[in-house]
């Protein structure tokens, strides 16, 4: 199955050059539909037109983003190595309340770039 994503544009960066490689969402009825193996059209939110095509080589599921960055290399999800010490699961607050993350989970999708 073929799935889309949007990424703001540091993370579609960072993705297109193989330093991030894996991708966090709330675990909502989209993304349940995701399954090892599929492939993901990642989108750059500034530009549409620029797009990352990735194959799902695994999925990591949690609770919470605190249960996640706690298990996870944080490198992988997109901080640089002076940005470590700072980062926090409160990061992903922005884009999922505690409320939704109680509600359906988190996931972790890693990835493998096909094209970028």
């Amino acid at each position: 199955m073929i799935h889309s994503m949007k990424l703001n544009q540091r993370p579609f960066e960072l993705m297109a050059r193989g330093v991030k490689s894996i991708e966090l969402r709330l675990n909502d009825e989209k993304r349940q539909k995701i399954v090892v193996g599929d492939t993901i059209n990642f989108y750059n939110v500034e530009n549409e037109n620029e797009r990352i095509t990735a194959k799902v080589i695994k999925l990591h599921y949690y609770r919470s983003f605190v249960e996640l960055y706690a298990d996870l290399p944080l490198d992988k999800i997109g901080y640089s190595s002076d940005e470590l010490s700072a980062a926090s699961p409160k990061d992903m607050e922005k884009y999922y309340s505690a409320e939704r993350q109680d509600k359906y989970g988190v996931l972790a999708i890693e990835v493998e770039l096909i094209n970028g």
